[in-house]
């Protein structure tokens, strides 16, 4: 979070730490996961980046991780054929184009 924040304002580790009365080493540690600012440093650090940090409570959607295990009970032949269907129903819904949208060339595979 940290480091999106400071490259989205366009600042450099030294100086977002001038900002916020630190060293650049310290935004190093954080950016790098080596340490863990509390909530409210995490907040500091983002704001004197020019942004917010919203948090709010979600309903938890855990139907990525029930596909990826499901997936995972397959064999690998199963899964290349599912995904030979999803990719053909996906080209269906594109009007039956190989290629992508209107106005893209096809390209070829180099072997």
């Amino acid at each position: 979070m940290v480091r999106e924040a400071r490259r989205r304002a366009g600042l450099t580790q030294d100086e977002l730490a001038r900002r916020v009365g630190t060293t650049q080493s310290a935004i190093a540690r954080i950016e790098r996961g080596r340490t863990a600012p509390s909530l409210e440093r995490l907040r500091e650090l983002v704001r004197a980046c020019g942004l917010d940090l919203e948090l709010r409570l979600v309903p938890l959607d855990d139907s990525d991780w029930s596909v990826a295990l499901t997936n995972l009970e397959l064999s690998v032949d199963e899964r290349v054929r599912q995904h030979q269907a999803v990719l053909r129903f996906a080209r269906a819904g594109r009007g039956g184009s190989p290629s992508g949208p209107p106005g893209r060339g096809r390209t070829r595979a180099r072997g």
